[in-house]
């Protein structure tokens, strides 16, 4: 490609990691070299995910430049990469790369690989201007659909699309599943998913007015504001026994140690959110094997997962409800989603020159 790529470029990079960890808008970071199977990827836009509050809190060991939303343009293909992505559009996701060859790759799983890298935990994430990825892990983004749309099917999407799938075979149209943090930026996808790809009924939980407006729009049958009265009492009224399942989006604790009293008897709980890595789920092993309660967790979902989403959000069946910000505002984003007070999902234009 005839394209001038420059030695620097802009990013946000997180200082100080911890209790007071910052953000800083830098124009001097490098612009990373593509290697074996690598691609630099010029981007156009990065979706915010509530996940970069761990990597500021230094709650586990990320790199600098976080961000796993990115969509944006193959400039530079490395060695052994595929030469048909240059001038593609592209998708730069949570999964950096895989080691294709354990268990879970074989059996096509290379979300779930043990041995995997991520972006913006391993390498350089997708809140700079320009990213290298591994080019047998991008998706490529379908013409017709917005970049600004896509950017967060890409985590918050496939998270939920993946959620939701572990309850192939044991829910069906008409049965009720919670989903915890209903308004947030997965929340509000899965909840379309739920309801209007699978046919459940949602009962979503949340605060504020807003979160519960989204909710309902989203899909939801009902919705229960967590500051409000006993969440317990009135998913049971509404149920009668309890839901058949539930997906705990928020990361908060309360969260966790309430979601066995919302589902019934053979109930199942996804795991989705993430607390302090210290906190364990209080639910004793007895009262698993008394309710014969199911527990299980996702990360991300599969590439065939993420086509499948990217395919709805065409024909207009699932759309996140976005709000696009500017590069420069990403400190106060990150404020917001540390009091939890971003409604659906935040996606950032990324600048196109060093000085724009």
């Amino acid at each position: 490609m005839d394209l001038q790529i420059p030695l620097v470029q802009q990013a946000a990079v997180i200082e100080d990691p911890g209790p007071g960890g910052r953000i800083l808008l830098r124009g001097d970071v490098s612009v990373g070299e593509p290697g074996v199977h690598e691609i630099l990827v010029k981007l156009e836009v990065s979706g915010v995910c509530g996940s970069e509050i761990r990597a500021l809190l230094g709650w586990s060991s990320y790199t600098p430049i976080v961000g796993h939303e990115g969509v944006g343009i193959v400039v530079k293909a490395g060695a052994d990469a595929d030469d048909s992505l240059l001038g593609q559009r592209v998708g730069v996701k949570w999964l950096y790369s895989a080691c294709t060859q354990c268990s879970a790759c074989n059996r096509g799983f290379p979300n779930n690989c043990g041995r995997q890298l991520n972006t913006g935990r391993n390498v350089r994430g997708t809140l700079q201007q320009y990213v290298v990825a591994d080019s047998r892990f991008v998706t490529r983004i379908p013409d017709g659909l917005a970049s600004e749309v896509a950017a967060p099917l890409l985590c918050a999407g496939l998270t939920m699309m993946g959620a939701i799938s572990k309850l192939d075979g044991q829910l069906g149209p008409g049965d009720w599943l919670v989903i915890s943090g209903s308004g947030g930026g997965l929340g509000h996808i899965g909840v379309q998913i739920a309801a209007k790809v699978k046919g459940f009924r949602v009962i979503g939980i949340d605060s504020g007015e807003e979160k519960r407006k989204l909710s309902i729009e989203s899909g939801a049958s009902e919705f229960i504001d967590f500051a409000e009265g006993n969440v317990e009492h009135r998913v049971k009224e509404i149920t009668g026994e309890g839901a058949h399942a539930i997906v705990v989006v928020s990361g908060s604790e309360d969260a966790f140690r309430a979601s066995p009293l919302l589902v019934r008897n053979m109930g199942i709980i996804v795991c989705v959110g993430l607390p302090a890595n210290d906190f364990n789920i209080p639910i004793p092993a007895s009262l698993c094997s008394a309710r014969a309660l199911s527990i299980t967790g996702v990360a991300v979902g599969s590439e065939g997962q993420m086509e499948e989403i990217l395919e709805h959000a065409l024909r207009g069946d699932i759309q996140p409800s976005i709000q696009i910000l500017d590069f420069h505002d990403i400190p106060q984003i990150l404020d917001q989603l540390k009091l939890g007070g971003v409604t659906g999902r935040v996606v950032v234009r990324i600048p196109s020159g060093i000085n724009s």
